[in-house]
């Protein structure tokens, strides 16, 4: 009796049962003609040992289609999400009280232009909203700009050259792009026709280029009035270093676009004439002359008047693509030059705990050095690390045998700034970062300025003052942390993104619609100011939205943003 239960039990154990598979998380039967072979070896004991099948995440509507990527986990999804719904609040706010003018108030709930009153935040914001899948705001934007901006073009006054370039211009070229122009990605079928972004965009940039031609020399003008199509100087007669080398990207990609050449050719000789210019170790001065094109004053700095200069000598060449030749290489040498540079003579270490942070030099290369960072410094990581890699993941390069040594230097450099940037915020009651900061070093400290939270570790390395200590909603961290996740693929850069995204939702966010910049980051409650800046749709939810996105989402060897977060595609890889 005893053996022929344990027989029983055998031949019950080690017989074989069709093939399962999970699809959806629901089990079906696999009826195939290959059946016998799928099963051979699978007993009822083995299956009874074995580990349940780990079933596929489940993707958001956003993530549906995309190629997979095993670092997205359903929490990324989720944060993702938020920021989405963040941009949703912001634009409904704008939308509500202010549609049409440049910015909006949200505590007033009222709009206000100061950008020329071409409707700055729609033709900013449009592009996110292609990139996020929003379709209905995509319609609503999409609508005023066919029937309201190209009045708004012939008719307003005075703009300036470079604001208008990288968010009305560099908003109009992008969303051609992402609406399906020139074979573009096609990501949305609402809103007007692709050409319609292209004709406005071509009818601005026509008016803009007077800026150009009214100068005497390479350098162009920085003011236009875009109703008669002529332009002057700004009060003063000098131009910002980085407003007349930020104009390259959006004017060759037009160029591109429309067959026509003079764009692209105007922007370059920008470019083509800063080249013979003196530097100092690859660095330049904050101010140039379109009188007489030369450098004016000796202040270097990363900073505001400095900044995207050096970001678009790399940008403006890996935009090229495939078709980098020697008419674009003196830019990439540039960059090289200029980034030995700012690691040479900019670079420095805080007091007590080690922060390195990117200084100044007012007085020029034999002056006293200036332990003051921007915010606006914080675009820098990302910079180095896209300049390092040409946008392919760390590990890919390195295993391409792809990083000279100076590469990997400003690799080195990119990760330590980053995490400087992140401080900046965490340093303060907050959360949020300051407009500008100083460090303490052997050189300078002053008692009594830290960022209020007492519990950082750097609570005594970082200095805000008190003219420097409000918010904008500004982005060039999160870009940066945007970058370097994409490069180097680790997870901290998506949880300090995340804590930074807390903190704006917690002290920025206008209950009525909208978000609001601050007075004051180091006190609690932070008193709040009645701006909320183009940007913030443009880049700030942007980059974080891409922080927690699929890689595969505008990639970064095949797309370069210019400096205002519009994603241009990089020729011969879209």
């Amino acid at each position: 009796m005893v053996l022929m239960i344990f027989g029983l039990a055998y031949l019950m154990l080690t017989h074989t049962s069709p093939a399962i598979s999970v699809s959806n998380g629901v089990a079906k039967r696999i009826t195939t003609n290959d059946e016998a072979q799928v099963t051979v070896g699978s007993t009822r004991f083995e299956r009874f040992w074995r580990k349940p099948p780990r079933l596929p995440p489940r993707f958001s509507p956003d993530e549906k289609g995309k190629t997979k990527n095993t670092s997205v986990g359903s929490e990324w999804i989720d944060q993702q999400r938020k920021v989405k719904e963040a941009f949703v609040h912001a634009w409904s706010g704008y939308k509500k009280y202010a549609m049409g003018y440049d910015e909006l108030m949200p505590l007033s709930k009222l709009g206000t232009d100061g950008l020329g009153g071409l409707g700055a935040t729609v033709v900013d914001a449009l592009d996110t909203a292609m990139i996020m899948g929003l379709d209905e705001v995509v319609s609503e934007a999409g609508s005023w700009i066919e029937k309201h901006l190209l009045d708004r073009i012939t008719q307003k006054g005075q703009v300036n050259l470079f604001e208008t370039t990288i968010r009305v211009l560099g908003g109009l070229l992008s969303a051609y792009h992402l609406s399906g122009g020139e074979q573009g990605m096609n990501r949305t079928s609402t809103g007007p026709r692709p050409t319609v972004y292209l004709e406005t965009a071509k009818n601005l940039a026509d008016r803009l280029l007077s800026a150009f031609t009214s100068s005497p020399t390479s350098i162009p003008y920085s003011d236009v009035v875009l109703r008669d199509s002529s332009a002057h100087p700004a009060p003063g007669g000098l131009s910002s270093t980085s407003e007349v080398s930020t104009l390259q990207l959006e004017f060759n990609y037009l160029s591109t676009v429309s067959g026509d050449p003079k764009y692209g050719m105007e922007a370059m000789k920008v470019m083509e004439h800063i080249k013979t210019l003196p530097k100092v170790e690859g660095l330049v001065p904050i101010f140039v002359s379109p009188q007489s094109g030369e450098f004016s004053g000796e202040n270097f700095r990363l900073g505001s008047r400095g900044d995207s200069y050096y970001e678009y000598l790399i940008k403006v060449w890996l935009q090229q693509g495939t078709s980098r030749n020697s008419n674009f290489k003196y830019l990439h040498d540039m960059y090289e030059e200029a980034m030995k540079g700012v690691r040479h003579l900019l670079v420095r270490k805080s007091i007590p705990n080690g922060l390195v942070f990117v200084g100044e030099l007012p007085y020029g290369s034999g002056g006293s050095f200036s332990p003051k960072m921007d915010h606006l410094v914080c675009f820098l990581p990302g910079t180095l690390a896209l300049g390092a890699t040409k946008g392919i993941t760390k590990e890919k390069a390195m295993k391409d045998n792809l990083l000279t040594f100076e590469d990997l230097e400003n690799l080195k450099l990119a990760e330590d700034l980053a995490k400087t940037c992140f401080e900046m915020y965490s340093v303060t009651s907050s959360g949020l970062a300051p407009e500008i900061a100083y460090f303490h070093t052997e050189e300078y400290y002053e008692g009594g300025l830290d960022g209020g939270n007492k519990s950082s570790e750097y609570v005594n390395d970082i200095i805000i003052k008190h003219l420097d200590r409000h918010n904008l909603l500004r982005p060039e961290t999160v870009e940066s942390l945007f970058v370097l996740y994409r490069i180097t693929r680790d997870q901290k850069y998506r949880e300090w993104g995340w804590q930074i995204f807390e903190a704006f939702e917690k002290y920025t966010k206008v209950d009525s619609g909208g978000y609001t910049s601050l007075d004051d980051v180091t006190v609690l409650p932070p008193h709040r100011r009645d701006k909320m800046e183009t940007f913030f749709l443009g880049e700030t939810l942007k980059y974080l939205y891409l922080l927690f996105a699929d890689s595969s989402v505008i990639p970064l060897d095949k797309f370069v943003f210019n400096t205002e977060a519009h994603p241009f595609p990089i020729k011969g890889t879209v």
